[in-house]
């Protein structure tokens, strides 16, 4: 790990507990807002369901937000950063193949998750209003919300990330105070942390394993607090945690002591129709206020989850799980960017969720489906890093056991959500899922059917061709970018495009690859010299979350080599060199198409249609590589899969 991951990771500033409360725990820390309201429904309080229900929340928070992942997860650091695919890029040196199925399927959850959290988030805030006038129609006022909150992600967060860490630690105050109030005039609630209580009403209440779906709402952030890892660092995270848990922990069990107090009725009774545990305990002096701080927060929590989102598109684009999508950087802060095309996508999709729903009650049964999925194949790659770190069995084995059990039981309990509306983030995920395995399958597919060649081969020729007066000049330095591996290889398309597709002489022929790295920051290169003054390779090795811009960088890398007198880059022509001109740079890309000779099986038929037609939707290859389109030339190339040996032709006289 680089200095400045492990400075991060062991530093334990005020600044960054506050950036942690700010960024990190806007999910989980709204859960309040539809928990406790959505474990009892419109049934009638039970003082058991409410003890049994916070009992299995608290053990819920400690067994799955603090033991797994803000002790055991965060552990797992690829290079200072966290996330699925951060842990998939880490356990990929194991060779195992597979564990790119639990990767692909926990990213496509976590996106699906995106499109649901800022929608229930914003709706349980702004139903609050329904307090004041149960008539009002909080639809427009959430989706106008969503409009402001997807709008201002273009000019970055920085100006409002100095405005979420006070926001968020009035909110956590706000949750503390106001379930304190309510513990003080019944203490007895805490007895809901004997897990017997849990435990009393997941087998013996006939509810009791329905009501663990919507128990499993509040630890729905874990997820994204493990992804936003890099940006606050594990000491400051894990140290936060404690002043965020005991606030969530008060205001759960306060919720609990109001209800208790009130059994026998429905929360429909207590509160209109929209009654709401988390507006109830508040002095009906302060709802107004409550409303506009629960608001605040579920912007913030929304925001967490957009820019987890592009994170997670940019590492995908990296392993190439995702098709190549214009990125944009608002501001210098490392690791923060823009995806337009994705967060259109997601404020389609959020607004979409608000109109299906309407309320938050509803959007309740939607959620946590997806969202289990993506920790059940977090546990499954947790399970391949703690062998990879060759951790004893006897210490890892009945610790992922045991969150297998959890995970599978939660897992059990929401798939009875799926009628009610489950499925609309599994269809989400599906989706997701099957834009990744397809862009995966075919770039494979691409791969087993490229060809590489020796460079020794065409040394001599490519010289040779260099210095053919007969034949006219294509460019002064003519530039590949190239996939091959090794250095001394190279396509064959890119010989045939040299050379056959019209011979292009130039000065200089400059290879270019870009290779894409198992850590998230780093940007370093390496020089070849093929043949001196002729043929040269450039290898970048990038960052799996660094910005391709091969202007910029193939720019950096020519001036160093001027500087150090390795290369000439005047132009040959005798008036322009005669001046000191430097030389033009044309860039040549390869565009493949699928090729009508192609004798493909049913499945590869599938995998590279829909790729091909994903691949038309996606960035161009030169935006993709951040090349300047006017010197940039792209050839068309067929792509033949198993073509046909012989076709079987006779000849006749």
């Amino acid at each position: 790990m680089s200095t400045s991951h492990k400075d991060l990771h062991s530093k334990l500033t005020l600044g960054g507990l506050l950036i942690s409360l700010g960024i990190i725990y806007g999910d989980i820390g709204t859960s309040p807002l539809y928990v406790m309201k959505a474990i009892l429904g419109e049934h009638i309080i039970d003082p058991d369901v409410v003890l049994g229900g916070v009992s299995c929340v608290f053990w819920t928070l400690t067994l799955q937000t603090t033991l797994k992942y803000v002790i055991l997860t965060l552990s797992a650091d690829n290079h200072g950063e966290g996330g699925i695919f951060a842990l998939y890029a880490l356990v990929k040196k194991t060779k195992i193949q597979w564990l790119i199925v639990p990767a692909i399927i926990g990213g496509s959850a976590l996106l699906a998750d995106g499109i649901i959290t800022p929608p229930i988030s914003v709706s349980s805030a702004v139903e609050g209003i329904k307090t004041f006038n149960p008539e009002i129609n909080t639809v427009p006022i959430v989706i106008g919300i969503l409009v402001i909150l997807f709008t201002i992600q273009q000019f970055g967060t920085k100006l409002v990330g100095k405005f979420f860490a006070p926001m968020m630690t009035i909110w956590f105050l706000m949750l503390a105070i106001l379930g304190t109030i309510q513990i003080t005039s019944h203490p007895e609630v805490f007895k809901a942390i004997n897990p017997y209580y849990a435990y009393h009403l997941l087998s013996i209440h006939p509810d009791g394993f329905f009501v663990l779906g919507f128990v499993f709402l509040c630890t729905t952030g874990a997820e994204a607090l493990y992804s936003d890892m890099g940006h606050c660092g594990r000491k400051n995270i894990r140290i936060s945690w404690i002043f965020v848990k005991t606030a969530l922990v008060l205001n759960y069990f306060g919720q609990a002591a109001y209800l208790i107090q009130h059994g026998g009725v429905s929360l429909q009774t207590l509160g209109g129709e929209n009654g709401n545990p988390f507006y109830l305990i508040m002095p009906s002096w302060f709802q107004p206020f409550g409303i506009v701080v629960a608001t605040l927060a579920a912007v913030i929590a929304s925001q967490a989850l957009i820019s987890g989102s592009f994170t997670l598109i940019n590492e995908a684009m990296r392993l190439n799980f995702w098709p190549k999508v214009r990125i944009k950087y608002p501001t210098e802060l490392k690791g923060q960017l823009y995806i337009p095309s994705i967060n259109w996508l997601l404020l389609v999709g959020c607004i979409g969720i608000v109109l299906h729903f309407e309320e938050s009650s509803n959007m309740e049964h939607a959620y946590g489906l997806a969202i289990i999925l993506c920790m059940i194949m977090t546990t499954i790659l947790l399970n391949y890093y703690l062998i990879m770190k060759r951790v004893k069995w006897y210490f890892f084995m009945p610790l992922i056991t045991i969150y297998l059990l959890i995970e599978f039981s939660f897992l059990a309990a929401n798939i009875t959500k799926f009628a009610e509306g489950g499925y609309v983030t599994l269809f989400i995920a599906i989706l997701l899922i099957a834009v990744m395995t397809i862009w995966y399958l075919a770039k494979k597919i691409n791969k087993n059917y490229t060809k590489i060649v020796k460079i020794e081969d065409f040394k001599k020729v490519l010289v040779e061709l260099s210095n053919d007066l007969s034949i006219p000049k294509y460019a002064t330095h003519l530039v590949y970018m190239t996939n091959a591996g090794r250095v001394d290889e190279i396509e064959e398309k890119v010989t045939y495009s040299i050379l056959q597709k019209r011979p292009k002489r130039a000065d200089i022929y400059w290879f270019v690859h870009v290779n894409v790295l198992n850590e998230p920051y780093k940007k370093e290169y390496k020089v070849t010299e093929i043949v001196k003054d002729d043929l040269y390779r450039v290898d970048f090795n990038l960052g799996f979350r660094e910005p391709t811009k091969i202007n910029l960088m193939f720019r950096e890398v020519i001036i160093d080599m001027v500087k150090k007198g390795e290369v000439d880059v005047t132009s040959r022509y005798e008036s322009l060199n005669k001046n000191n001109i430097v030389g033009d740079f044309k860039f040549v890309l390869s565009e493949k198409f699928l090729s009508n000779d192609s004798d493909l099986l049913w499945h590869e038929k599938i995998i590279m249609n829909s790729y091909f037609l994903i691949k038309k939707l996606s960035l161009s290859e030169e935006s993709a590589f951040g090349l300047d389109s006017s010197s940039v030339k792209i050839e068309k190339f067929p792509m033949v899969l198993h073509a046909p040996e012989s076709l079987g032709l006779t000849r006749v006289k």
